[in-house]
């Protein structure tokens, strides 16, 4: 599969450049995080107690750019991409406040659940995220926990979960097979 370039953001730009490169840019790492290794490596969990993956972290980013570019920015009936599988390994549990419900955010990886699956899902729905940030305003509010949210306070929350949850990629790398610094 093909792994998109971890390009570095512009030093001088204007701040809607800056802010969609920034998370480009993550999006980029995460991929980076996962390229090389096989279904079992990208189900390998860091280390007791946790039991994240970098498949699961491929499948939580899907579900979380689902919840905030669909269901919150475009106000879309969008249901969980991966509800609880039968047969699941545990998980660690959906994001607080992230609108996630009757789900795991993705981190539960049932039987079936592949890495090329998380992966088109995952690029369907940042794919869809640009499209519903294309024609708004840093300043176009949407209704979020009865007020109103910014496009601008998502891309900047965004850039955070990614940046967090590479950190949590590049421990569970090292620990697959000593990769670091990507």
């Amino acid at each position: 599969m093909t792994v998109p370039e971890r390009a570095m953001p512009p030093l001088e730009a204007d701040e809607r450049v800056s802010l969609e490169t920034w998370l480009d840019f993550y999006r980029a790492t995460l991929a980076q995080k996962c390229d090389g290794l096989g279904e079992d490596q990208l189900r390998e969990a860091s280390s007791e107690p946790s039991p994240i993956t970098l498949l699961g972290l491929v499948r939580h980013m899907a579900e979380v750019e689902r919840n905030w570019f669909r269901r919150v920015l475009a106000q879309e009936d969008a249901p969980p991409i991966f509800p609880e599988e039968p047969g699941a390994e545990t998980g660690a549990g959906a994001e607080s406040g992230a609108g996630i419900t009757g789900d795991d955010g993705g981190f539960v990886l049932g039987e079936g659940a592949t890495y090329g699956t998380a992966l088109t899902v995952w690029q369907t729905e940042i794919r869809r995220a640009r499209e519903n940030c294309a024609a708004r305003a840093l300043d176009d509010t949407s209704p979020f926990m009865g007020g109103r949210v910014t496009l601008r306070w998502i891309y900047t929350h965004m850039i955070g979960e990614y940046a967090r949850h590479c950190g949590h990629a590049d421990i569970v790398r090292e620990r697959i097979d000593g990769r670091t610094g990507v």
